[in-house]
Formats: C-alpha cells, structure tokens, sequence
C-alpha cells in the first residue's frame, strides 16, 4: 500500500533541498575547512584531518564537523524544551508519523535481560571522507573504510573492546555508569521513557557545549538529533528506551522526510533527516519494517569535503545482540527487520520480524 504522505513529502524535500546555487565551493567555506585541516594536522601529525565517526563510537566528539550520523498521533513542540530560533520550522509531519512508527516497532521487541556481565554487541559497516593537503596547498579527498564490531559492557564496569576491519581487537577505556557519550545498556535502561523528559535530558547536555555563549556553529538542535542518532547506531537500547528517543527526535526543529536514501550496505529506505550548514544527517529506515538500517551525511552544497550530493559519511546495522565476551558473536543478531542466526546443525536462518516467517539464508 502506498504510503499518502510519500508524494507530498517528496514534493516538500524538493523544496526544502533545492539544487545548489553555484557549482563552486564558497571561498569562506573553503578557508573555513583549510584553517581546521591545518589546526587538526598540528595535533594529530601529518596523517589530514579524517571524518571520523571512530569518536563516536565510544566518546562523542561535539565539533564543528559532527554530523551524522532519524504519527498517527500529533506531536507538538514544547518551547521549554526546544526553544525555537526566529523562523526555525517544527519537524514535518511525515517525519513525525515515520518516527512514530519506528518507535512503535521498537516498543514491540521483546525485552532482552542481559546479565551485568555481558556485552552488548554491534556490528557496523561504513566509510567516511579523509582531507589532506598537497604539496601545491590543494585539499585532496579520500574515502576511508569505518567499519567496525563493538563489544559494550552491560554495566559498564569493564573495558569496551573493538574490532575495526576484522583486524586485531582494542581495548578502550571501561564507560563505567556511561553517559550519552559513552553509552551502556544499563545507563539506556534508566533514561526517562517519557520522550519530552530525555529531550530535556540531552537538550542539558548539547547546551553545555553547543548553547549561546558557546562560541559553537553547530547549534544545540543538531547536536541534539546527532546524539540521538548515536545512541540508536552504536549501542543496543532497551525497548522502550529506543521508542523514547524516536519520539524525542520527533520534536527536534527542522526534522524533515527523505523518501529515498541508501545505506552504506546499498539497503534503499526513506530516511529522516536534519539539515545544518549545508549539509544533511539522514537516519535511514527500512520502508517495510520502519526499522533504523543506517545513517549518512549528504553535501548539499559543493565544499573541500566534495560536490553536492556526496555522501561524505555513511554507515549500515549489520546485526546487534549480546555476548558472554568480547570477541564472541551472537547466535542471534537483528539486521534491519530480520533476525538471523545459526541453528543447533549450524544452518543460517532468517526471520522477517513484520511477519515471523522464517527462512534460510542463500
């Protein structure tokens, strides 16, 4: 069935990300991203400045270049939470009804009950662009692999580990009580379930770094649909904690519908999306399931990162669960809209969670 919102959103995105106006890169845009490659090269060494979302994996990194990397009830923006620039728009109602629907998916898993002990387990595949600079003060571009396994304490109590192209597993530091930086299932289980109360929650946190006075381009709005797009990507949530925070972003300002995206897997879906600065952070769903696949960050507009249309970052869900222990996989792992695993005569198998049926993998 079709959905009615679909022909009308997409003549809503044409509007809202017209073509754009030059096919040159604005000299100030360029100066701005020549000055931050050459800050970023003094501290790191001569390696350029990378589009790393590796930060985020563990530790969100609030700079200027963090983007990601998403009713049948009407939802409305409260100013007390998210207080509105002057002619700042609230999130599309298309954008609205699809993160409604995601939260209701997710509402519907059944409930894990990991143990303390465990590890919660994600496995992502993606790339993100690399700049460096040239002999002749040229910005060259390069795509870098950013696929990884993740392996989370349930408690936080010991050391995150990862797994970065299959090669040799890293230990990281232990995320303790966590944070939404640094997030633990235990720490996801207790944030509010009520959606307005964990905007406020991180609303708290985005302003600390990204609020007036800050000095900061970003703005708390988008640091805010960037973290939560985070919390979904790198970590599994409880239940209701993922339904949370869907309808939090539902009261993020300038939360529009893509209805057409594709993930770093090459999974096409429809995507809800925040734009800033010329570029746009699109959460990508499956159009069958409503469930999260992946993220990406398009240009809009031709920079030092790339032409207009460039998917500079990009990432897909390849499966998530628990462990026993780091460098285990799970016998049974979500994969957007499917669970799949091995049987007991070690046969893969997969289940279409919108209908339970199952089938084998070819």
């Amino acid at each position: 069935m079709t959905d009615p919102c679909e022909g009308a959103e997409l003549t809503e995105a044409r509007k809202e990300f017209p073509p754009p106006p030059s096919p040159h890169p604005r000299a100030e845009v360029v100066e701005l991203h020549k000055r931050t490659l050459l800050a970023e090269i003094d501290r790191t060494g001569p390696s350029g400045h990378r589009r790393t979302r590796a930060g985020r994996r563990v530790a969100v990194a609030l700079t200027f270049a963090a983007v990601a990397s998403t009713a049948a009830i009407a939802v409305m923006v409260t100013e007390s939470v998210t207080p509105r620039a002057p002619g700042a728009q609230p999130a599309s109602r298309a954008s609205v009804q699809l993160l409604d629907r995601a939260a209701r998916v997710a509402a519907g898993d059944p409930a894990d009950s990991p143990r303390d002990a465990q590890f919660a387990y994600v496995n992502v595949t993606g790339h993100t662009t690399s700049l460096s600079e040239t002999a002749t003060g040229e910005m060259k571009q390069a795509r870098e692999d950013e696929s990884y396994e993740q392996w989370t304490s349930v408690d936080g109590s010991r050391r995150t580990v990862q797994r970065e192209r299959g090669g040799p597993r890293t230990l990281l530091e232990a995320p303790g009580k966590g944070s939404f930086g640094s997030p633990t299932y235990r720490f996801l289980a207790g944030l509010p379930t009520d959606p307005e109360e964990v905007l406020a929650a991180i609303y708290r946190e985005t302003k600390l770094n990204h609020g007036e006075g800050s000095g900061s381009t970003t703005g708390p709005d988008q640091e805010a649909f960037v973290i939560i797009g985070d919390l979904l990507r790198m970590s599994v949530a409880p239940p209701e904690a993922a339904a949370a925070l869907y309808r939090a972003a539902a009261r993020i300002p300038g939360v529009v519908v893509v209805p057409s995206s594709v993930d770093a897997a090459g999974r096409r879906g429809v995507a809800v999306a925040r734009t800033h600065d010329g570029e746009r952070s699109e959460w990508i769903f499956d159009k069958g399931t409503s469930r999260l696949l992946g993220e990406r960050t398009v240009l809009l507009k031709d920079s030092a990162w790339g032409k207009a249309g460039t998917a500079v970052d990009s990432t897909a869900i390849i499966g998530s669960g628990f462990t026993d222990k780091p460098g285990e996989r799970p016998p049974r792992t979500f994969d957007g809209g499917r669970e799949k695993g091995t049987g007991p005569d070690g046969q893969a198998w997969a289940s279409d969670n919108s209908d339970s049926k199952e089938r084998f993998l070819r």
